[in-house]
């Protein structure tokens, strides 16, 4: 099962590429501040990336060594298919390019990937094993995420972006076992919304099994539960609360 279908006229559109743009770094920029706000930074480690929509091999993403708690729009750095920053005067994390810069070119359909070393997602990634269908939240990843069952290092060589990409195949979610998670999206509100409810999904797998053996939810259920809270729109929407949240709270990542 995919959760990126290709019906996406629930995303907005736009007049010019130029607002279309400013639009993709707005959501970047928050996004980022979110992941501040909850606890997902991890010193230089975890980024998010968005494609840019007139340069298709070009993606938007935040500034080598930058807390997320401080990045706004004209922060964020624009990076070609070779890592060379061509807009913005600050580096690239080099795995943040190894990583997605393979996903990006193995998945078109993509507009944006997340990821960091966030505690319950690197606790979880730990056991090696895919998150099992024991929540309504769980079930939007039932049958739609991967395992990248391997540990290397970091990530510095594009051939292992590769690997990851392959890993992630053609689902929305990758557990990087001992490392953390990775989500994309056609959005970057879906990408980093089920990057957040994953993480939380894995700290409640790991609650629920230090106390006892959880109760699954059956698989048809799970499946018809997927439909509901798992598809590309309900990622989509999911993440409008929080943005009305963190750009009420914190305005200043406009500038």
């Amino acid at each position: 099962m995919t959760a990126l279908l290709p019906d996406l006229a629930y995303l907005p559109t736009f007049d010019s590429v130029d607002e279309e743009r400013l639009h993709r770094k707005q959501r970047l920029a928050a996004s980022f501040r979110l992941f501040g706000k909850f606890g997902f930074d991890e010193g230089v480690a975890g980024h998010i990336t968005v494609r840019d929509p007139e340069h298709l091999d070009r993606f938007w993403v935040n500034p080598f060594g930058m807390n997320f708690k401080h990045i706004r729009v004209s922060d964020l750095i624009c990076v070609d298919h070779t890592g060379t920053v061509v807009e913005g005067d600050a580096m690239v994390n080099a795995a943040a390019f190894a990583i997605h810069s393979q996903v990006h070119a193995a998945r078109p359909d993509v507009i944006a990937a997340a990821h960091s070393h966030s505690l319950h997602g690197k606790a979880w990634s730990s056991l090696g094993r895919l998150l099992d269908p024991i929540t309504q939240d769980a079930c939007a990843f039932f049958e739609d995420h991967g395992l990248f069952d391997d540990y290397t290092g970091v990530v510095l060589d594009l051939e292992e972006g590769k690997r990851i990409a392959a890993a992630l195949g053609e689902h929305k979610a990758v557990i990087l076992r001992n490392h953390g998670l990775l989500t994309v999206g056609h959005s970057v509100d879906a990408a980093v919304w089920t990057f957040i409810t994953m993480d939380r999904s894995c700290q409640a797998q790991l609650l629920a099994e230090a106390a006892g053996t959880p109760v699954l939810i059956d698989a048809d259920m799970a499946r018809k539960t997927y439909n509901q809270v798992g598809s590309p729109v309900a990622c989509h929407v999911s993440f409008r609360p929080l943005w009305d949240m963190i750009t009420a709270e914190q305005p200043d990542l406009f500038d």
